[in-house]
């Protein structure tokens, strides 16, 4: 019997369009996968196209969002001036001349060559401002001017007062008053040191009232903030209700419609940071020319420290975290009330 013979061109061609589809198939899903880099591009993408929408907003509904920014400011303004003010405290009491002093009592026996050496050592000191040295007979002749025994002290044969070291510190914290009492204390040159405490704590507790003050003003403030960008967001959202219904219709995802609100957000809180800042530096305009003149008459050069572009930059960023935590609490409420049926 005859065989049948092969066509191997027809073999060929049945096969072809079978290893064309898995070719097809496979081009497919090489196309369809998406790498991390290009989620990673969308993703900043929609970042970037979310903030510049919501600066459009703000500024496309000048006057709302100037008195939102505007209210957000005179809340952060106070707490600031507050802190600004503490600060300025603290720098003109250490340049008073009450501030606190150090009386080393030497030894009468001590060398001139020995107290000036150590003179110089504390002088040296980065905890020590300025040192003062009164001779013994600097002492006795203050000592009979102020308390009228002239006649008396002269009659003595030999100067009773020694030597002593007024030690102005360069800072006034009472730890740090007790720990250089206590470095002059064990020097072979001292008798004894006196340091009047009583100055430093009334001044220490003065100025943790101060901070305490501060701290408590700036929380409750913070949160009257964060009040005042949740119901802006909440406005926003009402008057985007439809086009957040056809949002998340198409399948967009909470965080794809959260976004924009929560820009808003941080667009609010940081132009009301930036207000704010200027709030505090016009007021310390106002106010340091009197208080130069204040100064001048107690013979001091002393001058309002301003709030320089570290204190903008504090002030600006913390605003605006508070305008995003505000959006946040907004958004997490009010989008949740609404969901396509």
């Amino acid at each position: 019997m005859k065989q049948p013979t092969r066509n191997p061109s027809r073999g060929a061609v049945a096969r072809a369009p079978a290893a064309d589809a898995r070719a097809q198939r496979a081009a497919g899903a090489v196309t369809a996968r998406t790498r991390l880099s290009d989620r990673w591009h969308s993703w900043l993408g929609h970042h970037r196209e979310m903030a510049a929408e919501a600066l459009r907003r703000f500024f496309a509904t000048p006057m709302a969002s100037a008195m939102t920014a505007l209210v957000i400011a005179i809340a952060l303004a106070l707490p600031a001036s507050l802190q600004l003010g503490m600060g300025n405290f603290q720098r003109a009491v250490a340049g008073w001349d009450g501030q606190p002093q150090l009386s080393v009592f030497l030894n009468r026996g001590a060398r001139d060559t020995a107290v000036e050496r150590f003179t110089e050592e504390l002088r040296s000191d980065s905890a020590v401002a300025e040192v003062s040295y009164i001779s013994p007979e600097q002492a006795l002749a203050e000592f009979q001017q102020s308390s009228g025994l002239g006649d008396a002290l002269a009659g003595l044969g030999a100067n009773p007062l020694p030597g002593v070291l007024l030690v102005r510190p360069a800072r006034v914290a009472e730890t740090e008053l007790e720990q250089l009492a206590a470095r002059l204390r064990e020097s072979a040159l001292t008798d004894s040191v006196v340091l009047d405490m009583a100055w430093v704590q009334r001044l220490a507790r003065l100025t943790e009232l101060g901070q305490r003050l501060s701290l408590g003003l700036g929380l409750l403030l913070a949160l009257g903030v964060i009040l005042v960008v949740v119901n802006t967001i909440r406005l926003h959202i009402e008057n985007r209700r439809d086009e957040i219904l056809v949002v998340k219709l198409v399948g967009g995802t909470d965080a794809f419609v959260r976004r924009p609100f929560l820009y808003s957000g941080l667009w609010y809180g940081l132009f009301g940071g930036l207000l704010a800042w200027l709030l505090v530096a016009v007021g310390v305009g106002l106010l340091s020319g009197p208080v130069a003149g204040l100064a001048s008459s107690y013979g001091s050069g002393y001058a309002l420290e301003g709030p320089g572009l570290t204190y903008l930059l504090g002030l600006g960023a913390g605003a605006a975290l508070l305008g995003l935590c505000g959006a946040w609490v907004a958004v997490a409420r009010h989008l949740r009330a609404i969901e396509p049926h």
